[in-house]
């Protein structure tokens, strides 16, 4: 892209993001899909990024989707959280989590892994020791969904995701921002980049303002759950 002179650079997720910006040091960066762009130091503000990458956050509601959890474990004292530990995104989503969880007396035991290999003997780890499993969106773990579920389905772990697409692969349900959104709020920012409107420097980073409900049926069957017909109201349901 860059010996190509391309007027402008999409980066989809933080890994991608930070390589991208490693190498295109002069070419517009519109990032998106990134948890947290002062953690991943792709700006140095939200607010002010004052470099040649800008974008859109996929950081959802934390707090609702932990309240969700316990809505379906209600006397929970302990819950787990997997997460690759090299992702930044992830282990910052994690921080967040435990803190929520802390101001509602709740314990978060982790366990992390580096690939898809280390996922079931992960969950296996924690499976017997927590009430539910939350999952942030975390690369290694939104690709492999199914083979986690094959470990918590049989032990009946209800499992919260951070996001709609690991929702739609398996996990019991998620507070979901909307990827679709994300997506044309980043083409926006790239146009207006291309029009000559705003440099990556000066156009804050954009957060989604909502979270949308989201509950895959067939996995609450599996662990034999019953959705509440009030937390079904205005959700996105997956038969």
């Amino acid at each position: 892209f860059v010996s190509n002179k391309d007027k402008v650079i999409f980066a989809v997720a933080t890994p991608a993001a930070q390589a991208v910006a490693t190498v295109a040091k002069n070419t517009p960066i519109v990032a998106t899909a990134i948890t947290d762009f002062v953690a991943a130091k792709l700006v140095k503000s939200d607010e002010a990024p004052g470099g040649n990458v800008t974008g859109v956050s996929d950081l959802g509601p934390i707090e609702a989707q932990l309240d969700l959890l316990l809505k379906f474990i209600p006397n929970a004292k302990v819950v787990g959280t997997i997460y690759n530990s090299s992702e930044i995104n992830s282990a910052y989503q994690v921080e967040i989590f435990k803190q929520a969880a802390a101001k509602r007396g709740v314990e978060v035991l982790e366990a992390t892994v580096s690939n898809v290999n280390d996922i079931q003997q992960a969950v296996a780890s924690i499976s017997s020791k927590v009430a539910g499993l939350w999952l942030p969106t975390d690369n290694v773990l939104a690709s492999a969904i199914p083979a986690l579920v094959k470990v918590t389905n049989p032990v009946k772990l209800p499992v919260v995701a951070g996001e709609r697409g690991m929702t739609e692969a398996g996990c019991l349900g998620s507070i979901s921002v909307d990827y679709y959104e994300i997506g044309r709020m980043t083409g926006q920012m790239g146009a207006d980049i291309l029009e000559g409107k705003k440099t990556p420097a000066e156009m804050p980073v954009q957060h989604v303002a909502t979270g949308t409900p989201v509950f895959n049926l067939k996995a609450a069957e599996a662990i034999g759950v019953t959705i509440p017909e009030e937390l079904k109201k205005g959700a996105v349901l997956f038969q």
